[in-house]
Order: structure tokens, then C-alpha cells, then sequence
């Protein structure tokens, strides 16, 4: 037999198949009201017994005189006490039903009492709430009829006592159950309240602990991947080439990146120790440390040419900034191929557009291991100050594309605008850097660059002095011509597929798509 656990009010529609044959369920009485029904029983066979009732048997409203008659009202009404929780519509009609057969006898208290506790569980247990609402219109009516017709038939003041009795017998108790009722579902209300603020202050916990963990990963992978890469790739360098003059180039190297990559990891564990009122930690690193970060690549066998073009960028934007050109160019030491790195900062209106395109194939495996974490860094990094990021193969290079809001406004539009990913004819365009930066020419088009110290004159640095000069016409004058204007928008063709961090064709079928940094 298949059983389950229903409401009380609901067992009467629900049948169980025993043996083939189907039984009714029988509702089973809480404990308590079991207990209530039994000690309202002996009350009432108690005062029986002593001959105390509430009429005599001369009144004109008693039509059944005597001693017996008593006991079956109150054997009903205490039946129906051990069904007020379960039973509460049921037991309150059959206790409705018999209270008025005990008005025609001699009368017991304990009737009355337990009459009234049936009332009040009605309104109390009973389902749905709008039936409880009922008795409760139906018991006021009820006692303002007892009231008002009485006083209206007699015309004695002693006819308002039948209207008391009555709403102190039925109104009364059904008010109180109502009101309780009230109370409970308000507390309930409350508890679920509680409950559901408990889950969402949870929530937030937790997503708050994973912000701050995806945050510390992104500062970690930053902090080590670059350096330890260098340290790795020069490593192997010193092992597999006898000479001792590179060997000794490529131990500075990894001498100075471990040094840096030390002082680094001191300033993020000191940003983790310090409290509230401990001292501020060693300062972010700025846009002005690209320099740096430049000739720190130089010497670890990159091409690199920088240009950079901005003004008071906000410590926000100039971190990410920073971190982007980092890590594109952990990634150009690790998997790029022979040939010129361009990197460019510039300052657009209200945003800061990076730029970094490096030699793309050409490789038949990254130079150390990645773990495929860069790029998901990288676009976590805009996607967070509302800029967007784009990076993948165009024209034989790796490029790199972040633009980065330095208003409130701004990064709303960027936000809206969402990130692209497809990579077409059209990129440099999508990606907000337009025809004026072509990473696969040797000029740049930086205007106002700076150089870096040392480097190289020819096409691909920018005059020694701070100024720019003015262009030559006509010709052959080996000058580039002022940029083009912006395209105006059109529709964005189909993205393609973005290629998975750290996967690439098989052998043979094509360039490989160049993996992650560690």
C-alpha cells in the first residue's frame, strides 16, 4: 500500500488501495487535542454526575427533560475536540450541530466550553483563510441577531443578556482565532523573510569570496607569469647554448626578473596582510613604468617599439592598462615569432585605447608552458572599468585591442556596446582603434609619442624630439600621411569562432593559435 501524509482538511478526498478494495483514510488526532477531548469529557460527566446543569427541566425551551439526554451533546462535542487540528471545518459543524441539540436539554457546561475551543480552532486550523474569514462574519452576525431580535420581541433590557451570551459563546473565540491567526502568518511572513535575507546575504558572501579570489588570481598570474616566463626561456637558453658570454646574458636576465618578480609578490603579500590601520602599501604600477616594462622585454630578446599618448588616467584604468601590456607581451615573448612588437597607448576622447600586435605562427611550440589564463584575465580586466577587449590573428600578427572608459558615461555606452570577439577585415575599426593604427606597417602613427631611450632610429621609431614634424607633401616624401577619419559605423559581420586559450590547429593545417601565459 502506497501512504502519504496529507492536511488535515484534504484526508477526506484521499483514498489508499488495500487488497484491491478502496479504504477510506481516517484522519489521526494530535496528541493534544486528544488530551483536551478527554479532560473536556470527565468535566462534563463530573458535573453530571453532581446534578449540575445549566437549566431546569421546567424551563420552556428544554423539550427533552431529565439526566440522560445531556450525555450524548457532550460525547459528540468531545469527539469533535480530538479533530480540531486535523478535522477543524468538520468538527466545528458537528459541534455546531450538537451544542444546539444540548439547548434543548437540560445543558452541560462543559458542552459550552468545548464549544467554544471548537469555534476557535476552526477559525484557527481552518483552510483555505477565507473560510475562516467567514465564521467570523457569520459568529458577529450572528450575535447582533441574538441581540437585536430578542430586544426587538420582548422589549426588556434583560433580553440584551441573550446577545452577550451568545457573542461571548461564538464571536468571541472566533475573533481571538483570527487574531492569532494573523500573528502566526505575519511571523511566518517574517521567518521566510529572514530566510530568503540569510540566503541572499550568503549569496553575496560567496560571490563576493569568488570576486575577490578571481581578483587575486588575475594579480597573481600577473605578477609571476611574466617574470617567471623570462626566467624559464633564458634558462633554457643558458642550458642548450655553450657560450659563455650568452650565459651569462641570459643569468642577468633571470637574475633581474627574479628580483623584480620578488618585490612584486612583497607588495601583493602586503596588500593582503595590511588592515585598516596599518600603512598603505608600495604603489600600483603606473603607465609610466612602460618604459620599464618595455626595456625589461628588450632585454629579454623582444623587438618592442612603444607609443604612448595620455593624459591623468585614473588609477583604475591605469592599472588594467598596464596589466594588458604586460601580459600581451609575456605572451609575444612566449609564442611569438621573429620580428617587431608595437605597443600603443592612446588617450581617445574619453576613453584609453591599448594596442599590441606581435609576429603571429611561425612557431611549432610556446617557448614555456601556459595554463591558458591570460586572455580570460585580460577581458575580465576591461570588462570590469565597462571597456571592451578584442584579441586574435589579423595579417600575419597576434593583436591585441582594449579600450578602456576613463568616464562614468563612457564605460555605460562601452558596457552596452559589449565585447567583440569576431575578428574580419573590419577589426582594427570594431575594436575602436580605426585606420589610423595599422600594427602591420613600420610606421606609427602615434603623434606625439614618446620614444624609448635607445631606440633604434628608422621606420618604426618616432623622431628623437618631443615634437612632431610637420608633414611633407607630394610623392615620395616617405612620410605618412595625416590618419583617415573614422569610418562610420556598419552592420557587424558574422563573429567568428573565438579560438580556444592555449589550443591551435593540428600540425600542418594552419598557424597555430598561440596558448596562455602561466
Amino acid at each position: 500500500m502506497y501512504a502519504r501524509t496529507v492536511p488535515g482538511d484534504q484526508a477526506s478526498g484521499r483514498r489508499a488501495v488495500l487488497d484491491g478494495r478502496m479504504a477510506l483514510r481516517l484522519p489521526r488526532p494530535h496528541r493534544d487535542d486528544l488530551r483536551i477531548a478527554l479532560a473536556g469529557l470527565l468535566g462534563g460527566l463530573l458535573l453530571w454526575g453532581i446534578g449540575l446543569g445549566m437549566r431546569t427541566a421546567g424551563e420552556p425551551v428544554v423539550l427533552q427533560p431529565g439526566r440522560w439526554p445531556v450525555l450524548l451533546p457532550l460525547a459528540v462535542t468531545a469527539g469533535c475536540e480530538a479533530l480540531r487540528r486535523v478535522r477543524p471545518r468538520t468538527a466545528l459543524l458537528a459541534g455546531t450541530a450538537a451544542v444546539t441539540a444540548d439547548t434543548l436539554t437540560q445543558g452541560n457546561l462543559a458542552t459550552l466550553v468545548m464549544f467554544t475551543d471548537l469555534v476557535y480552532a476552526g477559525v484557527l486550523y481552518g483552510s483555505p483563510a477565507a473560510w475562516a474569514r467567514r465564521v467570523l462574519w457569520s459568529t458577529g452576525l450572528l450575535t447582533v441577531a441574538a441581540t437585536v431580535v430578542p430586544l426587538a420581541v420582548w422589549r426588556v433590557p434583560e433580553a440584551l443578556l441573550i446577545g452577550a451570551v451568545t457573542g461571548i459563546v461564538t464571536c468571541g473565540p472566533a475573533a481571538t482565532g483570527w487574531i492569532v491567526r494573523n500573528h502566526r502568518e505575519a511571523a511566518e511572513t517574517a521567518r521566510l523573510r529572514a530566510e530568503q535575507t540569510a540566503l541572499l546575504a550568503e549569496a553575496d558572501r560567496v560571490q563576493a569570496v569568488a570576486a575577490e579570489r578571481a581578483r587575486m588570481a588575475r594579480e597573481l598570474h600577473d605578477l609571476v607569469a611574466g617574470h617567471l616566463s623570462a626566467i624559464a626561456i633564458h634558462s633554457t637558453a643558458a642550458l642548450s647554448l655553450d657560450d659563455a658570454a650568452t650565459t651569462r646574458q641570459a643569468l642577468s636576465v633571470i637574475r633581474e626578473n627574479s628580483v623584480e618578480g620578488l618585490a612584486e609578490m612583497r607588495r601583493l603579500i602586503g596588500i593582503l596582510r595590511a588592515g585598516p590601520a596599518d600603512e598603505a602599501p608600495a604603489a600600483t604600477p603606473t603607465l609610466d613604468g612602460l618604459a620599464t616594462l618595455v626595456a625589461s622585454a628588450r632585454a629579454g630578446g623582444l623587438d618592442v617599439v612603444l607609443g604612448a599618448e595620455h593624459g591623468k588616467v585614473p588609477a583604475p584604468v591605469e592599472l588594467a592598462a598596464y596589466r594588458i601590456v604586460q601580459e600581451s607581451l609575456t605572451n609575444a615573448l612566449k609564442h611569438g615569432g621573429e620580428g617587431r612588437v608595437r605597443v600603443t597607448v592612446r588617450e581617445h576622447g574619453a576613453a584609453l585605447r591599448i594596442g599590441v600586435s606581435s609576429p603571429y605562427g611561425g612557431r611549432d611550440a610556446p617557448r614555456a608552458p601556459g595554463s591558458g589564463a591570460g586572455l580570460v584575465g585580460m577581458r575580465e580586466r576591461a570588462v570590469l572599468l565597462g571597456g571592451t577587449f578584442a584579441a586574435g590573428p589579423e595579417d600575419g600578427q597576434w593583436t591585441v585591442r582594449a579600450v578602456l572608459p576613463l568616464t562614468a558615461s563612457e564605460s555605460a555606452s562601452a558596457s552596452a556596446a559589449g565585447t567583440d570577439f569576431g575578428f574580419g577585415s573590419d577589426f582594427g575599426s570594431r575594436s575602436g582603434f580605426g585606420s589610423g593604427w595599422e600594427p602591420e606597417s613600420d610606421s606609427w602613427p602615434a603623434a606625439g609619442s614618446t620614444p624609448l631611450p635607445g631606440t633604434p632610429p628608422g621606420p618604426g621609431s618616432c623622431p628623437e624630439s618631443g615634437s612632431r614634424p610637420e608633414p611633407e607633401t607630394g610623392p615620395g616624401s616617405g612620410s605618412r600621411p595625416e590618419p583617415r577619419s573614422r569610418p562610420e559605423p556598419r552592420s557587424r559581420p558574422e563573429p567568428r569562432s573565438r579560438p580556444e586559450p592555449g589550443s591551435g590547429p593540428e600540425p600542418g593545417s594552419g598557424p597555430e593559435i598561440r596558448g596562455e601565459s602561466a
